[in-house]
This record gives structure tokens, C-alpha cells and sequence, in this order.
């Protein structure tokens, strides 16, 4: 049997895994779900072997979403792969979101990931003008992202393709199929592990209260 790449990601508002064998997805499920991925997660990855009919022990790679996006979500995958990992002496590859939304796509591309509080996350891929990650509002974006045959993929393709005057394409595979097939190509660098993405701070602020006098 060829290389088993698992790849999954808990980065939205969802818990979503894929489980390749070599370029042949095996099984894929993905499930809305504003909370509980933490729960989820692993009983889906479980049910995603048992419905390809092979078992842990057959999984060679993992690939998992790092953001940006969610910080607890992206914690729980990042969590589970560093611990797959270890369990089963495969690597584990972090991969971005951004990365994963325009995999498959052709042409200059512009990720664009929905985020909260009409924000986006924004990433351009094979653009004449380079547009690295980085959080943006969506009423302010910077000046000079079209280019000809630009298109948008992800979650705020069409808000940011309406303010740039730019095309609309669906991604070609689902955020963890395409987190899969990232990371059963990506070379693994010996001692490296997936790590959080963060781009922004985190939504809970600490207790302005000074804290308690610890006596002696």
C-alpha cells in the first residue's frame, strides 16, 4: 500500500479530516460545528481509518492546519498532531490555511480567508506584486492588489472580489484534502514540528484587577 497522509484541521468553524493514499483520497469528512472540535476530532479520525479499512499503525505522514484562524481550534489540531506524531513515529507537517484555500488553483491567486469582525486574512500566490499573510479590514484593504486574470479563493472570496474588481473560483479541494495533499509532498525537516499561526491577539484580554499580594 502506498504512503497514508492524514491530514485534518479544527482552524474554523469546523472539524474536518481527509486520509490519502498516495494521490487517491481515501475518505474525507468534513462537519460544521461553531464548538466541540475537541471532542470531535479524534472520534472522526477514527471513523474516517475504519470507513478506509486500515488502522493507526498504517498512517505514515500527518498534515494539519495551523492557521490563521480560530486560536482554540488551531491549538486542538495542532495538539493532536504533535501527540499522533510521537504516538506513531510519523512526521507532522504544519500547513496554512491560506496555503490549503488556493492548493490546485493556477494563475495569480489571492486567499482570501474570512476572520472575525469583517476582517480577512490575505495571502497572494504567483502575483506579479508580492502580498504576504497578514490580517486586514475588510473596508480597508491595500491599494493595488488587482492585476489581470486575478482571482479570489476562500471564505471571503466574493467580499474582497467586489472591492478589487477581481474573479471568484472555488478552491479545488476541501481544507483537509488539500492539507493532506501539501503535506504528503512537503519535505520533512528532521526535529521540525507543526507550531501555531497566529496573526492576530487573542479576543480575551487579561483581568485589569492588579493581581493578589502573595504573603510570605
Amino acid at each position: 500500500m502506498p504512503d497514508l497522509t492524514l491530514g485534518f484541521d479544527t482552524s474554523a468553524a469546523h472539524c474536518a479530516a481527509a486520509l490519502l493514499s498516495g494521490e487517491d483520497c481515501l475518505a474525507s469528512r468534513h462537519e460544521e460545528m461553531g464548538r466541540g472540535q475537541a471532542e470531535r476530532l479524534v472520534p472522526l479520525l477514527e471513523e474516517l481509518l475504519a470507513e478506509a479499512d486500515v488502522c493507526w499503525r498504517d498512517v505514515t505522514r500527518i498534515g494539519v492546519g495551523i492557521g490563521p484562524g480560530n486560536f482554540t481550534g488551531v491549538r486542538i489540531a495542532v495538539s493532536a498532531a504533535r501527540g499522533l506524531s510521537l504516538s506513531l513515529r510519523a512526521p507532522a507537517l504544519g500547513v496554512s490555511i491560506t496555503e490549503a484555500t488556493q492548493f490546485g488553483s493556477k494563475g495569480p491567486v489571492l486567499a482570501a480567508v474570512a476572520a472575525p469582525r469583517e476582517r480577512v486574512y490575505l495571502e497572494g500566490f504567483r502575483m506579479a506584486r508580492p502580498v504576504s499573510l497578514d490580517l486586514h479590514d475588510l473596508d480597508a484593504l491595500p491599494e493595488g492588489l488587482t492585476e489581470p486574470a486575478l482571482t479570489c479563493i476562500g471564505s471571503a472570496a466574493e467580499a474582497v472580489a467586489q472591492r478589487i474588481g477581481a474573479a471568484v473560483a472555488p478552491a479545488a479541494f476541501s481544507p483537509a484534502e488539500a492539507i493532506a495533499r501539501i503535506a504528503a509532498k512537503r519535505e520533512v525537516v528532521a526535529g521540525e514540528r507543526p507550531a501555531p499561526l497566529y496573526l492576530r491577539a487573542a479576543d480575551a484580554a487579561p483581568p485589569s484587577d492588579p493581581p493578589p499580594r502573595i504573603l510570605d
